[in-house]
This record gives structure tokens, C-alpha cells and sequence, in this order.
């Protein structure tokens, strides 16, 4: 049975959710939720829910680029193919929507490639915020535009940061 936790962050609160063994659940807080029904992550006894609160805070706070959580997502053919393909898109970098569709048969799907990037369960974790519209527009998001602008400045400005230690 699922168990469900909220994590505030200094971008609002998530709810994490999580099965027995797998993170199965990241939701936004621009989602509509009854976060205040939910116990916070600290007091939520799953050890799992522990290490992704973990995790997210250090991935927004600049020092996580790559989440090692165990993983339920379930899914279409097409969606999980989909998913799997944004877990390449290297922190701080973008992609199409149609680069994505590319990869896996053609430009064609890119719309498809967009309804499986909005059907994430796991946003953050599987970074479809790293998706963007051709020409570099921003578009649409489950957690919406602003959120996705401040997940990309937020990486950017890590890779940024990272790059220049590199060369002291």
C-alpha cells in the first residue's frame, strides 16, 4: 500500500509517495493535494521517503545532479520509453521535444513524446523539466512554466558554478 509524505521545500511543499520498496510518486506544489492531511517526511516512517527528501533537498540546493532512488513507474511501451530517454538528458543541458521523438523513431511524435513527458510521475527525479519547445521556448509542464524556468536556472547555474572550481 502507498504511503504518501509532504517535504517543504523553498519552492513549497512535494508529496512523495513511495510503495514498499520504489519512490512511485513526486507531485508538484502547484498540484492540487490535501498536503495538510499528509504527515511531513520526518515524521512518515519509510526510510525510502527519507532518502528522496534527501535527495531533493541536495538536488535543490546545487549539490545532487543525479538521484539514486529506486523506482516504480508505470506506464505505456511508449511512455516508459519515453521516460527512459529524459533520464539522458545530462543535468543542466535541454532537449527538444522533437530531438527526443528522434531518438526514438521520429519527429512525428513529438506531440506523443509531450503527453508521455506530462504523464511523469516523477518529475525532478526523471527531469522532464529539461524538455523544452523548439527554438527554446519553455512549455508546458506538470508544475508549471515557472517551475520549470527555476529547475533550469537552478541547473544551469550549478553546471556554471561546478565549471569554474574545475578551474581553480
Amino acid at each position: 500500500m502507498p504511503i504518501s509524505a509532504t517535504l517543504a521545500t523553498p519552492l513549497g511543499p512535494f508529496i512523495l509517495t513511495a510503495d514498499e520498496t520504489d519512490l512511485c510518486g513526486l507531485d508538484f506544489p502547484t498540484k492540487p493535494a490535501p498536503v495538510a492531511a499528509l504527515p511531513p517526511v520526518e515524521r512518515a516512517a519509510h526510510p525510502l521517503l527519507a532518502e528522496a527528501a534527501r535527495q531533493l533537498l541536495a538536488y535543490l540546493d546545487g549539490e545532487l545532479t543525479d538521484f539514486d532512488l529506486p523506482l516504480s513507474i508505470h506506464g505505456t511501451p511508449f511512455q516508459q520509453q519515453v521516460w527512459a530517454q529524459l533520464r539522458t538528458i545530462p543535468y543542466g543541458r535541454t532537449m527538444t521535444y522533437g530531438e527526443l521523438a528522434e531518438r526514438i523513431g521520429g519527429r512525428h511524435k513529438a506531440r506523443a513524446v509531450g503527453g508521455a513527458a506530462h504523464a511523469n510521475p516523477l518529475g525532478i527525479v526523471i527531469p522532464c523539466h529539461r524538455l523544452i519547445g523548439a527554438g527554446g521556448a519553455l512549455t508546458g509542464f506538470g508544475g508549471g512554466l515557472p517551475m520549470k524556468q527555476t529547475l533550469l536556472d537552478l541547473e544551469r547555474k550549478t553546471r556554471e558554478r561546478t565549471k569554474k572550481s574545475a578551474y581553480c
